[in-house]
């Protein structure tokens, strides 16, 4: 994928603590990349380095301790519009159908053709059908379904994933990657994507970030040069492996 001019993500020695009893927790240091518009990142590492709290800075969720980020060529300055996420847990609101969960956002912000406009997102997110079911009747992968589709209702420049698919059996883990990047092929959304599986991080990615231990760098910038459309055979390829042994050899 041909790089923009300007980065939509431009992260430059950031730095970021936790408060706790003993003074500031330090998670991220001297951490720096950019993230050209429509690619497609997986940032891996061992537990506790940071992954999540570097999606956090990037959502203008927690403010960085030192460093930049500049979004979209400004710089970042808590939550922004053209910034979706999404966490683990679908956190969907259970009294709502997956059509009005879907619909919120724009609700909130006043749009007229909310409905409609999460109508159709239901059916590109593969839930059409369930429009006017609710939360607890879905199954965890459709309720992931239901919260990328808010997410990307409101046509964000970059989504952020936490793990969407870590709470899943390994059979519906690869299906929703599966759907997930049907998706990005359909929009190209710029994505930034935290997750523990390595092999998930080669299939989806077209770039690995791997962070070291805590408090983290960046301790590899890995280029995934594997073909698109991307299938699932692709897996089982010498290749496929080479590039998992490089990313298991930074991770230990």
């Amino acid at each position: 994928m041909t790089p923009a001019a300007t980065p939509l993500l431009h992260v430059e020695k950031l730095s970021a603590a936790y408060a706790d009893r003993h003074g500031a927790l330090a998670v991220l240091r001297n951490l720096s990349f950019q993230v050209p518009a429509g690619q497609f990142v997986c940032v891996l590492g061992p537990s506790g380095a940071g992954k999540s709290t570097l999606l956090r800075v990037l959502a203008g969720l927690l403010a960085p301790r030192y460093g930049r980020v500049h979004f979209a060529g400004q710089p970042l300055r808590g939550p922004q519009a053209g910034v979706g996420l999404v966490f683990q847990d679908a956190n969907l609101m259970p009294w709502r159908s997956a059509l009005d969960n879907v619909a919120l956002p724009l609700e909130l912000r006043g749009d007229a053709d909310a409905i409609d406009r999460a109508w159709d997102m239901l059916q590109m997110v593969g839930l059409q059908g369930f429009e006017q079911a609710l939360p607890a009747t879905l199954s965890g992968g459709m309720a992931q379904r239901v919260a990328i589709g808010r997410a990307l209702v409101q046509d964000p420049q970059l989504l952020l994933l936490d793990e969407p698919f870590g709470s899943l059996d390994a059979l519906t883990r690869e299906k929703m990657g599966e759907e997930l990047l049907r998706i990005w092929e359909l929009q190209h959304k710029t994505v930034v994507m935290v997750t523990h599986d390595i092999n998930e991080a080669l299939y989806l990615a077209d770039r690995v970030l791997v962070l070291g231990p805590r408090p983290a760098g960046l301790k590899l910038d890995l280029a995934v040069r594997l073909p698109r459309p991307r299938r699932p055979q692709l897996r089982y390829s010498p290749a496929f492996g080479r590039l998992a042994a490089r990313l298991r050899a930074a991770i230990e």
